[in-house]
């Protein structure tokens, strides 16, 4: 048997490693199922999918990603009738990496080795992408069998997760993370795919969505499991949605360090100004929390804009937003804001050290100002520097 692909590699990288002849024009649907010590469910699972797909007149065949199982699961797919893949690296996204690259079927349909989803959805799958969508998805939320979620994934992980994907990429699916889904197989280069964990589905709908795939949703049943889960509650969750704000620049960075910018340019003009704000005037210490809030907040917001030049220009991320200002601004109109900003407060410190001079250089009671001059430096240099690293970025584009 050839060595699996290295699990760090792509969907895109693994396609085009697939030697010639591998793909079967005339081999309609690849079943694929990742499975880890499933013994107890993975022969139900071939011979339904196998079965199913041969009454409804669907060549096709079935592959199993054993992701290294030391139970006989393995054997008893193959015996069953699969073609088994062994992926060595565990993991949910390794296993279905793996089995992509070895599916030659026009069409993918995705299920668990759990007996949760029921093969004989197959044919639905199929007419859907027959009817021209792309990705095909399940929706389980209304049809969940009694014990087959527990209630913190039903009404607290799943929605909240699903709600934030769709807040952040607006994909308008109700059940992000369904494991059985469909999609066309020439769509995967499209996809790139990269993730190794349970995010590989957080992160098949992100990437349809930018890809703008024509996405179509249906209700299934959902069933109790058999055998033990290998879903870890919070640290899967943390994994989906540490996923969601990594691959979400403008959300993880931009919005937070814009709001933290503005509240301190509030608070510093209030204490500035010396204007009464709650019937009580705002001291010096007010004045340095604002700073620190607009330091902060124009490097989060630094730091976001590289996170959107990298996905742009290193992983092939699509991003309107960012097109359309790297289009309308320039290095230039960085480097002038920055030293726009890092002269005004040059000139403050100018006028300090002047008030100073001029008192004969005893005491000086410019905190306020102080505190304003070194503030409008820091941020000005901010902006200057962080132009050019986005410049540099810039290089690599195509």
């Amino acid at each position: 048997m050839p060595e699996p692909p290295p699990f760090d590699m792509s969907t895109l990288e693994r396609l085009d490693d697939l030697p010639a002849g591998a793909d079967d024009g005339h081999l309609r649907v690849s079943v694929v199922i990742p499975c880890l010590n499933e013994e107890e469910n993975i022969e139900v699972c071939v011979r339904t999918a196998l079965e199913v797909m041969q009454r409804a007149g669907i060549r096709g065949e079935v592959v199993v990603a054993d992701n290294n199982s030391d139970d006989r699961s393995a054997e008893l797919a193959r015996a069953a009738g699969a073609h088994v893949v062994t992926e060595t690296r565990r993991g949910y996204g390794s296993a279905y990496l793996a089995g992509f690259a070895a599916a030659r079927g026009k069409y993918i349909v995705m299920g668990d080795a759990d007996l949760t989803y029921d093969f004989a959805e197959i044919p639905r799958f199929v007419a859907e992408l027959d009817k021209g969508s792309e990705l095909v998805m399940g929706d389980r939320m209304d049809n969940i069998r009694p014990g087959a979620m527990p209630w913190l994934h039903r009404y607290v992980g799943n929605p909240i997760l699903s709600g934030i994907l769709n807040l952040f990429f607006r994909t308008g699916i109700r059940d992000a993370h369904c494991g059985m889904r469909a999609l066309r197989r020439d769509v995967l280069p499209r996809l790139d795919l990269r993730t190794t964990g349970m995010e590989f589905a957080s992160e098949m709908v992100i990437r349809a969505g930018k890809e703008n795939l024509k996405v179509s949703e249906f209700p299934i049943d959902y069933h109790p499991r058999g055998g033990t889960s290998k879903l870890s509650t919070f640290r899967d969750g943390w994994r989906h949605l540490r996923f969601l704000l990594v691959h979400s620049p403008t959300h993880l960075f931009m919005l937070p360090g814009l709001i933290l910018a503005l509240v301190g340019t509030v608070i510093s003009t209030v204490s500035l100004t010396q204007v009464d704000v709650f019937g009580r005037e705002w001291e010096i210490h007010t004045m340095i929390a604002g700073a620190l809030l607009m330091i902060v907040g124009t490097q989060v917001m630094a730091l976001g804009l590289c996170a959107h030049a990298y996905g742009t220009y290193f992983m092939g991320e699509k991003d309107a937003w960012f097109d359309r200002m790297r289009a309308r601004f320039r290095l230039e109109h960085g480097l002038l804001l920055g030293g726009a900003i890092l002269l005004a407060g040059l000139v403050i410190c100018a006028v300090i050290v002047g008030i100073w001079i001029a008192n004969g250089t005893g005491e000086l009671s410019e905190e306020r100002s102080a505190v304003l001059a070194a503030t409008l430096v820091i941020v000005g240099m901010q902006v200057f520097f962080s132009s050019f690293l986005l410049s540099i970025l810039g290089l690599r584009r195509r």
